[in-house]
């Protein structure tokens, strides 16, 4: 997978220097490592094979962090496993989607929809959404248990989020395995899973970048036999076998159910005079192997009439998927070897369950948060998954000004005495407090972090902008202009020279009437001599200006070149000021905009006239930012509607919002240019 940001893209591109590469649509074609015309005739039959099934897949996902959902893009490839359109792919590439869209061989680009994923083998099932029922060619599975070292195997996908590409190389190793001796920092984990604890790679050597992650490894018999994943000099694919047995669980039932015997192991001692068995490291209380009287320091032999047999790294995973694919709820039997006595025990496994169930953000509280899984109940020792999991807080919302402040890890239980059981019941209590008030809500807040009870008061709900109001209006003279400063004066000749430069005539003013020009100092106001000769003197000329009534007409003495005149000028009322204009704030695109201020015209030149909402804010990770809207933008209009300022704009996006449509084009003027942008919300979440 590749992110938006390919700041690597120069350096990842010299890296390919010398590696076989074999592509179409117009990238580039490296030397081969071997030109014999049989093998050239095999890989262009698998390329054809798989072709049409290949995809490239862009995805909209989100991260949560400092008490916001945030969204970023990514790019990860994938293959089409059935006639209606389901796609295989990595779950760190769709696991985490919010929307999806899928480029074909041809380039066609079809919206797709998430049906399932599993982090502990990082497989992920999505299906096209294409505009009428249609069917696609897919790709078939070969037997990964087949493959041999040595074997040929294609590549393919999207590196770089480039078009679709096959590198050509061997199978180095058929049972590639995250070394022990690399510690916890070595595990990949995904959602706090250890893919290795369930998977072992094929190892080989085919070039695979950021961007191939989903991609399938082909045989060249044009047969999918594995998914790539990782990438660390050797290329890893998660077997064709174990990838086909997941996409089929995901198709049907959305999701994996797994057994679980509340074991932790690990291969046998290296001085074991054992044959067989897996040396048991520990064992979780009130776990289906606790409640069988397996202790710690037994070795397992036998599981159901399965031999175990773990004397090696290599071997762990297979066991695992054996431990993991026994029926849920019903009786196995166990082989145990306990001070060197052999007993058969018997255990009812129970469902694992996912280790981190999906994050939301509570924009109400400024903080994300997750249901309580079995899995993180058993590691925080807790007897119940009720509450609600803090994983991140917002350090100026709600949660973070409260006292004590909320923090990641802290359980939710309460809300004004209110039990808390999951997510969805903290939102609709959430809505339950907070319709009707125009203002935050404040509740008291029930939390246990750790082993203690704590109570907070937090003020819920989202405080709208208030309007800034009018500050009081002046006379003012519609010029800008600069404090004369001594060594100036002294520079021009005229060392006893005082007063104000004047640096810019406001176009269409009094001023402007009155033919002021930059360049002018004006040294006198009805005849009264300014004294600035330095900065300090910055507010001397406005504040005498003030004094006057708003119509007033003064008297200038300009000094121009030599000469000294006088010019007559109208004073006016003083225009609203920037931070006095009207704003707006949009929680569902996150960003800000307010009115145009009579200075926002002057600075862009733009028309006295000019209409429309000017951004001002734009939140990182929104889907704002994703649609690549900018502080400075101004928005014109809302699909064709016309945004006059940031009432029209509230309304435009109101009705988008209770329309609910996929897709929101804004006109936005940016400098000297207007473009279109495309904004692609998910209004699930």
């Amino acid at each position: 997978m590749i992110r938006s940001n390919l700041s690597g893209l120069s350096r990842c591109l010299l890296l390919s220097l010398g590696l076989v590469l074999v592509c179409w649509q117009g990238t580039v074609v490296a030397k081969e490592r071997d030109n014999s015309p049989d093998l050239r005739a095999r890989i262009d039959a698998a390329i054809t094979k798989v072709r049409p099934a290949l995809v490239r897949i862009r995805v909209v996902s989100a991260e949560y962090g400092e008490g916001r959902e945030m969204k970023m893009q990514e790019v990860g490839s994938g293959a089409i496993i059935t006639k209606d359109g389901y796609i295989i792919t990595n779950h760190h590439v769709a696991g985490h989607a919010k929307r999806m869209f899928c480029t074909l061989w041809n380039r066609e680009e079809i919206e797709a929809e998430l049906v399932g994923t599993d982090p502990l083998t990082d497989i992920s099932i999505i299906r096209l959404k294409p505009d009428k029922p249609r069917e696609f060619e897919p790709a078939a599975f070969g037997d990964s248990s087949a493959m041999r070292v040595g074997d040929s195997v294609l590549a393919m996908g999207s590196p770089m989020a480039l078009s679709q590409s096959v590198t050509l190389g061997i199978i180095s190793n058929t049972e590639l395995v995250m070394p022990r001796f690399w510690g916890a920092y070595g595990q990949f984990r995904l959602d706090g899973e250890n893919v290795g604890g369930l998977v072992r790679w094929i190892g080989h050597d085919a070039a695979i970048y950021g961007g191939n992650s989903g991609g399938p490894l082909v045989n060249l018999r044009g047969e999918i036999i594995g998914i790539n994943e990782i990438s660390f000099g050797l290329g890893g694919a998660i077997p064709g076998n174990l990838a086909k047995s997941v996409a089929a669980e995901l198709m049907a039932a959305g999701r994996i159910r797994r057994s679980w015997l509340g074991i932790d192991v690990q291969p046998l001692f290296k001085h074991s005079q054992q044959e067989h068995g897996v040396l048991i490291s520990g064992v979780l209380d009130h776990s289906p192997a606790s409640d069988a009287g397996i202790e710690a320091g037994d070795l397992l032999l036998r599981l159901n009439g399965t031999i175990t047999d773990v004397k090696f790294e290599e071997q762990l995973p297979d066991f695992m998927r054996l431990t993991t694919g026994l029926p849920i709820g019903k009786e196995v039997t166990a082989r145990i070897e306990h001070d060197g006595k052999e007993r058969t025990v018997r255990l009812v496994l129970t469902e694992r369950g996912e280790m981190n169930p999906q994050q939301q953000e509570l924009k109400a509280w400024g903080l994300t948060a997750r249901n309580i899984s079995f899995l993180i109940a058993r590691e925080m020792k807790r007897d119940s998954l009720d509450g609600v999991l803090v994983t991140s807080v917002r350090p100026a919302g709600p949660a973070g000004e409260a006292k004590p402040a909320l923090e990641p890890k802290d359980v939710l239980v309460e809300v004004n005495g209110t039990a808390v059981t999951n997510l969805q019941g903290l939102a609709d209590l959430t809505r339950t407090l907070t319709d009707g008030h125009a203002d935050p809500v404040p509740v008291i807040a029930t939390f246990e972090r750790k082993a203690a009870r704590y109570m907070a008061v937090v003020k819920v709900g989202i405080q709208e902008l208030k309007d800034p109001g009018l500050e009081v209006t002046k006379a003012w003279l519609p010029v800008e202009t600069q404090a004369m400063s001594r060594e100036i004066a002294r520079q021009l000749g005229e060392p006893t020279l005082k007063g104000f430069y004047i640096t810019r005539v406001y176009a269409g003013t009094t001023a402007a009437k009155a033919e002021l020009k930059p360049g002018d100092f004006i040294v006198a106001v009805d005849d009264e001599k300014l004294m600035a000769s330095g900065p300090e003197y910055a507010d001397e000329l406005s504040s005498l200006i003030r004094e006057y009534d708003v119509g007033k007409t003064v008297e200038l003495t300009v000094l121009r070149g030599k000469t000294r005149i006088k010019v007559p000028v109208e004073l006016v009322r003083s225009p609203r000021m920037q931070r006095e204009m009207k704003k707006y704030r949009n929680d569902d695109f996150e960003f800000t905009a307010r009115n145009v201020s009579f200075f926002d015209d002057a600075e862009q030149q733009w028309d006295p006239d000019q209409r429309g909402a000017l951004v001002e804010e734009v939140k990182s990770g929104s889907w704002a930012e994703l649609g690549s809207l900018d502080v400075g933008d101004l928005i014109l209009e809302v699909d064709g509607h016309a945004v006059e300022n940031v009432d029209d704009l509230r309304h435009q996006l109101e009705q988008t919002a209770s329309a609910k449509r996929s897709v929101v084009v804004l006109k936005v003027l940016r400098g000297i240019h207007s473009l279109f942008l495309e904004l692609e919300p998910n209004w699930k979440t």
